[in-house]
C-alpha cells in the first residue's frame, strides 16, 4: 500500500513537471512596430505558366521591397513600403532551351501605404495592388504551444492590367489555416515556425476586362520562420498552384515554388559615395562617366558608350571601358545594380523602348561575364527616350541621349 502510495506521488510529481514545462514553451506572438523603423524584403518566385494543359514558359520572378514605418499608435503601425518587380526568362518552349542566365528585366514597381496591428491585420485602400497576400500571417490573441491550430480570413490581391486588361486590383479571399510547428532552421538559424496551408475555390462576379475568371481554384501551402528579436517574419518557403479558368474558355495554371527572406537595409551615405567612386573614375582615366546621387542610390552614367548603328553590338573599345568600370562595382558587391538603357529621339516609341531594353541587357550581360554580380543581383530597364539629359535637336544633345547608367542600388 505505501509503495503504491509512493508511486502515486512521484506520478503526481511528473505529471506537475511536465504542464509547467509546457506551459513555459507557451508563448505570444505579436508584430512589433518602431517607428521609423526601415527593412528590406527580397522574394523569389519560381513559376511555371500552362494554358489548357501546355508549358507556355516558365519564369522566375525577383520582387525587392523596402518598408518604412513612419508611425507608431498602441502598437498599429503605418507602412510606406516600396515594391519593385523584374522577370527573367527560365525556359522558353519555342526555343527548347534554358534561357534564363541573365540578369532580370524589371517590370514594375509599386507604391503602397498600409496599417499592420499587432495580431498582423492589415488595412489598406483599395487602389494598392501590394502587397499581394493579406493578412498572413495573423495570430489569434493568446499564447501558443507547440501543435496548436488557428485559422482566420485572408486575401490576395493581383494586377491583371497586362494578362486580362483587369484595371483594377483583383481580390481573391480564402480562408488561412495555421500551425504553430517549434523551431525550424532556415540558412543556419533557428526560428519559430508555422505553417500556413490556404485552398482556394471560388466562382468569382465578371469584372471589366477583356478576359475575366469564371472559376479559380488552387493550393498555397507555406512555412514561415518568425523572429522572435523584430517581431516580424524572417523568411518563408511556399509551394503553390492556382487555376484559372477564363471567360473564353481558356485555363491557364501558374504553379512553383516561392521564398522571401528578410534583409538588413544597410545605410547608404550617398554624398560620400559619390566622392569616393569619382576618386575611382579620375584615377583610372575612365572619361564621359557621370556620377549622383538618385533615388534607387548611386548613378554611374555612361554618356558615351557606343554601339553599332540600329544595334546592341558595342563598337570596338567599349568593353575596355566597362571593364574599368566594372573594377569600381567589385568594390561595392553588397549592393545589388540596375542597368538602364535610354535612346535619342530618333524613331518610334516602341522602337527605341525595345532598343534602349537591349543594350542594356547588353551592357548587363558583359558585366555579368566579368563576375561582377550573380545573375539574380541585376536588374535591366529600357527607358526608350522618355528621359532625355539633353536638347534632341542637336547632334552633342542626342549623344548625350544615348546612354547607359548603371545604378548601385540602395536597397
Amino acid at each position: 500500500m505505501a509503495k503504491t502510495k509512493k508511486y502515486r506521488v512521484l506520478t503526481f510529481f511528473i505529471t506537475c513537471l511536465l504542464l509547467i514545462s509546457v506551459n513555459a514553451a507557451a508563448e505570444r506572438f505579436e508584430f512589433r512596430h518602431i517607428q521609423g523603423g526601415r527593412y528590406r524584403i527580397i522574394s523569389v518566385v519560381d513559376e511555371a505558366v500552362l494554358i489548357n494543359g501546355v508549358l507556355s514558359h516558365r519564369a522566375e520572378i525577383l520582387n525587392r521591397i523596402s518598408v518604412e514605418v513612419t508611425n507608431v499608435t498602441d502598437g498599429v503601425g503605418d507602412h510606406k513600403a516600396t515594391f519593385q518587380t523584374s522577370e527573367r526568362l527560365i525556359y522558353d518552349p519555342v526555343v527548347g532551351t534554358q534561357t534564363g542566365i541573365a540578369g532580370y528585366q524589371w517590370s514594375r514597381e509599386y507604391e503602397s501605404v498600409f496599417r499592420r496591428d499587432k495580431l498582423g491585420n492589415l488595412t489598406i485602400a483599395p487602389q494598392y495592388y501590394m502587397p499581394v497576400v493579406r493578412n498572413v500571417p495573423t495570430f489569434p490573441d493568446r499564447e501558443l504551444q507547440i501543435g496548436d491550430r488557428w485559422h482566420a480570413p485572408a486575401h490576395e490581391v493581383h494586377d491583371f492590367r497586362d494578362a486580362f486588361g483587369i484595371e483594377e486590383p483583383y481580390r481573391i479571399p480564402f480562408n488561412a489555416f495555421y500551425e504553430y510547428l517549434g523551431e525550424r532552421q532556415w540558412k543556419e538559424k533557428t526560428y519559430p515556425a508555422f505553417s500556413v496551408n490556404y485552398n482556394v475555390d471560388t466562382r468569382p462576379q465578371p469584372v471589366r476586362g477583356r478576359l475575366y475568371p469564371v472559376r479559380i481554384t488552387g493550393t498555397f501551402n507555406q512555412l514561415v520562420y518568425w523572429d522572435r528579436t523584430l517581431g516580424k517574419e524572417a523568411a518563408y518557403e511556399e509551394e503553390f498552384r492556382i487555376v484559372f479558368q477564363m471567360s473564353d474558355g481558356r485555363v491557364i495554371e501558374y504553379r512553383g515554388t516561392a521564398y522571401a527572406e528578410l534583409v538588413d537595409a544597410e545605410y547608404m551615405d550617398k554624398e560620400q559615395l559619390v566622392a569616393e567612386i569619382i576618386d575611382e573614375i579620375n584615377r583610372l582615366g575612365i572619361t564621359d562617366v557621370n556620377v549622383s546621387a538618385v533615388d534607387e542610390g548611386i548613378s554611374l552614367s555612361l554618356d558615351d558608350i557606343r554601339f553599332y548603328p540600329d544595334s546592341n553590338r558595342m563598337l570596338p573599345g567599349e568593353q575596355e571601358k566597362l571593364d574599368l568600370i566594372a573594377e569600381i562595382l567589385k568594390r561595392y558587391s553588397d549592393r545589388d545594380i540596375m542597368v538602364s538603357g535610354h535612346a535619342a529621339l530618333a524613331g518610334s516609341r516602341d522602337y527605341l523602348m525595345r532598343l534602349s531594353q537591349e543594350r542594356a541587357r547588353a551592357v548587363a550581360d558583359y558585366l555579368l561575364s566579368q563576375n561582377v554580380r550573380t545573375a539574380d543581383r541585376i536588374v535591366t530597364r529600357g527607358y526608350g527616350a522618355e528621359r532625355p539629359v539633353a536638347d534632341n535637336s542637336t547632334e552633342e544633345g542626342m549623344r548625350r541621349n544615348r546612354r547607359v547608367e548603371i545604378t548601385i542600388l540602395e536597397n
